[in-house]
This record gives structure tokens, sequence and C-alpha cells, in this order.
């Protein structure tokens, strides 16, 4: 790597830049997800002490956002986190997310989804303990429940918004008339939606929503779970349990049919001095000034390289000769295996 490298080395420090979420909540333009900081991918128990290092590195290279959910784990994430940032608490954002059918005294998943009012108020106590923490900056449904008019959930966080418990909220993977009927009682502040070079859905409806009605976006999965990074090649198999072994984009066909798309990041990596996922996140940033990407990971030094992403930039000629050959590539598979797909892009029922 050139001595001018966009990578970041252990000891430098960096300012990401920073966007505003609904207009009004400050977060730094790279945050990070905590999800695998429980269990990785490939199912293996990271050390709790080196994941609450990264996070702490992270806030130390500038990053002022970090995602979590009750599901993770269930709960060990909020608990990392939660002891992770103690110390700075006041300093950063905090997201996290309910909507799962989890039992709150036992963390045992449970068939299905539960945005009932009086379940949402029980899991935001469980997550204020968890995180300790006295409110949550940003609370999002993770999914939307099919069973649960949106009107009586955004009654309940309008609930907790007047206690001071919940500051603002979102939706993650939300169907489009759910997000203007839930905008149109209290104003949604993120929506939280997977979006990547390899995964574009949410430019077909969500991000033009997401203009017109003034709300942030936050990119989950912003490396295509490993794919972007040139962690994936051609000849890669996924361990048993590793939820990407059921992503048809991941077949062994398509992983080298979808290697053309890698094959232009890197590309660009050399000609802007930076790495993979730099370009990768970099890419996103520069789409609007209200997308933040969220990557996740559990090595300090991929922390490090996502964080180094804020200081790559494209020129407007770049983008135009990058995105045209993006336009070029198709990739071949779904994001997600089917049963997991089913949650996403659903409209709660109309309240009767």
């Amino acid at each position: 790597m050139p001595e001018d490298s966009n990578s970041i080395l252990p000891g430098q420090h960096t300012s990401p830049d920073r966007r505003k979420l609904g207009g009004k909540l400050e977060v730094s333009g790279i945050g990070l997800g905590v999800q695998n900081m429980p269990r990785t991918y490939q199912t293996t128990i990271p050390s709790r002490k080196e994941m609450i290092n990264i996070i702490r590195g992270a806030y130390d290279h500038g990053v002022t956002l970090f995602d979590t959910a009750e599901a993770y784990g269930p709960f060990e994430s909020e608990r990392i986190l939660g002891e992770a940032v103690a110390s700075f608490r006041n300093k950063i954002v905090i997201e996290t997310k309910y909507g799962w059918n989890i039992d709150q005294a036992t963390g045992q998943r449970l068939p299905g989804l539960n945005s009932k009012p009086d379940h949402i108020k029980l899991v935001v106590e469980g997550m204020l303990k968890r995180l300790r923490t006295d409110r949550i900056d940003l609370l999002y449904q993770h999914r939307v429940d099919p069973a649960v008019p949106i009107e009586d959930v955004v009654g309940a966080i309008k609930d907790l918004v007047q206690q001071g418990k919940v500051l603002y909220y979102g939706l993650s993977e939300p169907g489009p008339q759910t997000v203007r009927r839930a905008h149109a009682i209290h104003p949604v502040t993120a929506i939280q939606n997977e979006y990547s070079l390899l995964w574009r859905g949410p430019e077909e409806t969500i991000l033009p929503l997401c203009e017109e009605l003034g709300i942030g976006f936050v990119c989950w999965s912003p490396l295509g779970v490993g794919f972007l990074t040139g962690a994936i090649d051609a000849n890669t198999r996924f361990a048993q349990g590793d939820i990407r072994g059921a992503e048809s984009r991941f077949s062994p066909e398509n992983i080298t049919r979808n290697m053309v798309l890698l094959d232009l990041v890197k590309k660009w990596a050399v000609e802007k001095e930076a790495t993979p996922a730099q370009i990768s996140l970099a890419w996103l940033t520069a789409q609007k000034p209200w997308i933040v990407p969220i990557p996740g990971t559990t090595q300090m030094a991929h922390m490090l390289d996502n964080v180094g992403a804020a200081r790559v930039r494209f020129t407007n000629e770049e983008l135009n000769s990058f995105n045209k050959e993006l336009a070029a590539i198709k990739i071949e598979g779904v994001r997600l295996p089917e049963f997991v797909l089913a949650f996403s892009s659903v409209e709660a029922p109309v309240k009767q």
C-alpha cells in the first residue's frame, strides 16, 4: 500500500465527516455495527475484551453512531455495547431495534414478530438496562409486524419519547406505505435497509421516499457481508450455520459470475489508493449526504480500514465513470434466503 494511502493505521486519528439523519440527529459519516460481536457469521464466539476494544477504538477514531438490536445475541450485543461505551455515552448515538418475538425474561426466540405496544415498552426497559443508559437515541422497529397497525406502534413510541426514554425512531426494511403512515403521525428519523454495491434495491423506492420526506438512511451490510472487501472469492464455501451459505448470490456458480463487481471495486481501489472496503463505503456516502453505512466487524484492523473510507472522495466525473461501469454489471442470485426475505417490505395492517 502506498505511504499516502487512505488506509488508517493504529495510532492515527481521523474524524469521519458528520451527517444528519432526519435533518436533526447528527452522527459520524461511518458508523459501527456490533451485530456479530456475540457470535460471528462463522458461528465462532469472539473475545469480549477485544470487541470492547474495537468499539472504544472506533470512538477514538471519530465514530459516533453505534448500531445494535435486542435480537443480536439475543441481548448480548447490547450488553457488550453498553459496557464498552459507558465512559463516553453522552458523546455518541446508540441505535437499537425491537420487533422480533423474544421472551424478555429468558431471551428465547419465539416464532414470528411482536410489536404490540405493551411489549415494545417492556423491551425498551430491558434495553436501557443492558445499554447502561437512560435513553435510546434512535429506536427502530426491526421488521414491520403484519399483525399490528403502525399507528399503534408509533403511539407507543410517542409515549416513550414523551417519557424521555427514546429520542428518535425509525423503521428497518419497511414497506413504503407503512413509512408514510408512520411519518404522518410522528416524523421518522431514519430507515435502515440493506444497501451496498452488491444489493441496490433501495434505489427503486425507499431512497426516493427518504428524499421526499426528509428521512435519513442507514445501510446495513454495506460491504455485502464481506464480499466487497475481497474476503470472499470464487472458491469460497461457507461454514455450517453461516447464513451466507443459504444466499443464492453466493452459490458456487453465482459467486463466479458476481466476481466482476469485485474486480471493478478492486480496480478503483488501485486508482484511488484505497482498499476495496473503503471504495465500497465511499461510494455509498457519495450517493446522498443523508446516507450513513454501519459496517460491522470483529477485527480491529477492519474497523480502522472502514473508518478510513471517510477520507476517500469521488469527484463528479469519477462517480459518473464508476456508475457507468457499475450499470453494466448484473448481480446474479438473491440477497437473503426466502424465509428471511418474507419479513422485508411488509406493510402494516390498516387500523380499524
